[in-house]
């Protein structure tokens, strides 16, 4: 029996990890769940798994929370230090990191601290904390199991191999709902339409960054960090259909892959299980009814963002700090209707243009460049029209 703490619960990520706890009772229980504002499913999940400790968003929700949940045998907190205490919780073998955006690196950072291994689907903990975060994970000999269906083919494929004889680490992208459009016509695209990712259902952020080809970006410098790799030895090739999740190549020319057809429960499943895998009972890949798996170089010309990711990552850390704080500032006004499509690589590229780079020896020091480079780029939105 594997006990569990979801952050992220009421998420996409959350919501799959869950569903594969409650088909694998006799494996896996729940002892900790952190969500933020969805209190209706939260409800539900807690009535269901009957975690000993909940976290929300704020206490005015903790407090809507406790007066629904009044009989249950579970305690509420709220804010970041509730999440941080759902991944420190005693007991819990296993984190699963799904808090969306960089709000998940202390409760992350927490679990590590603790000596917890996490199932990682929040790549903004090693976006904006890369070195730090290794580093923790080093000194505090956990293991960092990769969710994201990219970096789980890249885990899955170098298993058994020598680290030396990698060449290099090849993503694979969707291409999101607009890998046919003309970069002019991009600048009309509306939120509903980004949203309409064409292979994956996802939330509202990751659906944007998809569309983007941000969340690309975003993915190569996650995997800088988590498989010790150099940015110029990691590429990323478009494969509309997503059946294959990514490769290694090797030094004598050797391609190894994951393939499976495109659903979040596999890589959720080998994190839960590692070394081991789950029975899932999931519709299987035929290869002999694909008519075709396609590969190509991703246009930078339409997708600006994947280019200003290389180069956040070419320059420093502080600069990956950046990059993903005025992303994710970007793709709320996106949402909101305050700015274009178009606009969310704008707004990078000029925020990344001021940025002068710089060390970040601790997590204080990223928190507060996170949140300065917020506000920053909160007050650029309105010369963007």
């Amino acid at each position: 029996m594997k006990t569990l703490a979801v952050l992220g619960a009421t998420g996409s990520i959350g919501v799959n990890t869950l569903e594969i706890v409650a088909a694998f009772p006799e494996r896996y229980r729940v002892a900790a769940l952190a969500a933020g504002s969805n209190l209706a499913l939260l409800r539900q999940q807690v009535r269901r798994f009957r975690p000993q400790l909940v976290s929300v968003a704020n206490q005015a929700m903790a407090q809507e929370l406790r007066q629904s949940l009044a009989g249950e045998k579970v305690e509420v907190l709220a804010g970041v230090e509730g999440a941080c205490a759902c991944a420190r919780l005693a007991g819990v073998d296993l984190v699963v990191s799904a808090i969306v955006g960089a709000a998940g690196l202390l409760p992350t950072l927490a679990a590590i601290d603790a000596g917890i291994d996490v199932a990682l689907a929040n790549k903004e903990t090693l976006v904006t904390a890369g070195a730090l975060v290794m580093r923790a994970v080093a000194d505090n000999g956990v293991r960092l199991l990769p969710i994201d269906s990219e970096h789980s083919a890249i885990f899955q494929s170098i298993a058994g191999q020598r680290p030396q004889d990698i060449h290099r680490l090849i993503l694979t992208a969707s291409g999101g709902p607009f890998r046919n459009h003309a970069p002019e016509q991009l600048t009309a695209v509306t939120p509903q339409q980004a949203l309409a990712h064409p292979n994956w259902a996802m939330g509202p952020k990751i659906s944007i960054d998809s569309a983007t080809m941000m969340n690309k970006g975003l993915e190569v410098i996650e995997a800088r960090w988590l498989f010790a790799m150099p940015a110029e030895r990691i590429a990323v090739q478009v494969h509309p259909q997503s059946i294959v999740h990514s490769m290694v190549e090797y030094v004598d020319g050797s391609v190894l892959a994951q393939l499976g057809l495109p659903d979040m429960k596999t890589p959720i499943a080998y994190a839960l299980a590692w070394p081991e895998r789950l029975p899932l009972a999931l519709p299987r890949l035929d290869l002999c009814r694909m008519a075709d798996l396609s590969f190509c170089a991703p246009d930078l010309q339409r997708f600006p963002c994947l280019a200003l990711a290389y180069q956040a990552l070419a320059v420093d850390e502080s600069a990956c700090v950046v990059l993903n704080a005025v992303n994710e500032v970007a793709v709320e006004a996106f949402l909101s209707g305050a700015i274009r499509f178009t606009d969310i690589a704008r707004l990078i590229d000029r925020m990344l243009q001021r940025h002068g780079g710089g060390g970040l020896a601790t997590v204080e020091e990223v928190l507060a460049l996170d949140a300065q480079c917020r506000r920053q780029a909160r007050e650029q939105i309105a010369f963007l029209v």
